[in-house]
């Protein structure tokens, strides 16, 4: 009797499309090398680096950062990480969760449209602390933020937008995965390793939005607690430490437990498919306000209609702000607590506000997110007059479309839309204009030759090793 036939193609075909998704991700970053990055790549990503540093810099000027620390050097045992512009060091997990607050707190950092996620501000200080700790060269670190941003991005994507939906925070959630593979990937983990860490961070992803109702701080903390779970669940599985292997697609993964019946939307292949042969950093869209990025196009209209009528506020009758419709929950409600935003991080969510004050000063920028602007009572006033509608021409989620109606009190009705919002696709900021910002949000903090000297060295990353990168963004000479 004749053996059966075995078709071998067959049976390839049915293992890989048994592969779960952390099994791609795994055997890709496992494989992963600086020098698959194009060069292109490169330069992009390390413009994006000097914003986050940019950004951090001017965050150790405010409150929030000296309370954190106050916090978290409250719980330390001693450490070796270096935070960038604050003294002392902290222990690997904690200089992580401080330095991606320092990267978010001012909501100025950048975002991947289509994702919605604020990638940089958990894959740099990620990268910046694992790569310090095991004395990586800064080829390394950088590699390292690259992949880091090419997963959260993905993952984030796969979902379509629809996270937000449920109240969840995607910088909060997808970033999770993505530094337990980052920091496995610098630990040299094993494909099988680096499996189980994806599955043992499934249990730590989430980023409740409640932080909106009362403009409270927790949004702060998520990016630098996804890379203070990455770094923990990538140690665990190096021990040996078992997790799920289906963290995304599982009975109870992701997607399941946190959109529901939603799930059905979900693109699991965006995943993984184009990992290596596209580059989603150069889809990473750079703020030119430090305010939620679904309302930049708004504001954009507001500002470029002001300076071509010389609208004064107390001319306006009304004003109608068209946002995403998706968005409205995010940025335009409730309205009563929009109008008068609590505190500065209130603001920075209030369309209404927003609106309101660039008609009145010209200008957003993060003087106008201070006590003196949000108690004026001409702004205040005209907030009132804002109301949010859904723009029937938003691209959302491509691009965060918007435009402003302004009907003034002489019968005049003025009107302005931007489809593709200022810094994103094809309206990127250019490498001036983001110099300009890093430099802009740096000197609040540090004087304009040290703030010359953390540009060399983020723009010359791979020049120098990461722990000596670290002590010059800390401001260490050794």
């Amino acid at each position: 009797m004749n053996a059966p036939h075995i078709d071998a193609q067959a049976v390839k075909d049915k293992h890989v499309s048994n592969t779960t998704v952390s099994e791609k991700l795994a055997q890709y970053v496992a494989g992963f090398r600086y020098e698959d990055i194009p060069e292109t790549t490169r330069d992009r990503a390390k413009l994006l680096i000097l914003d986050a540093v940019g950004i951090a810099l001017a965050s150790t000027h405010y409150d929030f950062a000296h309370r954190m620390l106050t916090g978290l050097r409250a719980l330390d045992e001693g450490g070796h990480s270096s935070l960038i512009n604050l003294p002392g060091k902290l222990a690997l997990r904690d200089a992580v969760i401080m330095n991606g607050a320092l990267v978010h707190g001012l909501d100025y950092d950048d975002t991947h449209i289509r994702a919605i996620i604020h990638a940089t501000a958990s894959a740099f200080p990620c990268a910046l602390g694992v790569s310090e700790s095991v004395n990586a060269p800064g080829s390394t670190l950088l590699a390292a933020y690259v992949l880091g941003m090419e997963i959260a991005t993905r993952i984030s994507d796969a979902a379509g937008g629809h996270l937000h939906d449920f109240g969840f925070h995607p910088t909060g959630i997808a970033a999770h995965f993505s530094c337990a593979l980052q920091a496995g990937w610098l630990y040299g983990l094993t494909p099988h390793q680096l499996v189980m860490a994806q599955g043992l961070t499934g249990s730590t992803a989430a980023g409740s939005q409640e932080f909106l109702e009362e403009g409270a701080w927790n949004k702060r903390v998520h990016p630098g607690w996804a890379g203070a779970a990455g770094i923990t669940a990538a140690q665990l599985a190096r021990a040996g430490f078992k997790g799920p292997t289906k963290p995304y697609e599982g009975r109870f993964g992701l997607f399941k437990s946190h959109m529901g019946e939603a799930e059905a939307q979900v693109r699991y292949e965006a995943i993984y498919d184009s990992l290596g042969k596209t580059w989603e950093v150069h889809n990473v869209a750079i703020k030119p306000y430090p305010i939620c990025h679904l309302i930049h196009a708004a504001a954009d209209s507001a500002a470029i209609l002001r300076e071509k009528h010389a609208i004064r506020p107390e001319s306006v009758e009304r004003v109608i702000a068209y946002v995403p419709q998706p968005t409205l929950h995010i940025i335009a409600e409730p309205a009563e607590l929009k109008i008068r935003p609590a505190n500065e991080y209130a603001a920075k969510f209030s369309t209404q506000y927003v609106i309101a004050t660039i008609l009145t000063k010209g200008r957003f920028g993060l003087s106008e997110l201070l006590e003196e602007t949000r108690s004026d009572s001409a702004i205040l006033s005209l907030a009132a007059k804002v109301e949010c509608v859904a723009d029937p021409e938003a691209l959302y989620p491509q691009y965060f479309s918007g435009g402003v109606e302004i009907r003034m009190r002489d019968g005049r009705i003025l009107r302005h839309h931007e489809k593709v919002n200022r810094g994103a696709g094809d309206r990127a900021l250019s490498s001036a204009d983001i110099q300009a910002k890093y430099f802009d949000n740096a000197t609040l903090a540090v004087s304009f030759t040290r703030a010359e000297q953390i540009c060399e060295a983020v723009l010359g990353i791979e020049a120098r090793p990461a722990v000596e990168f670290a002590r010059t963004l800390a401001g260490r000479s050794q």
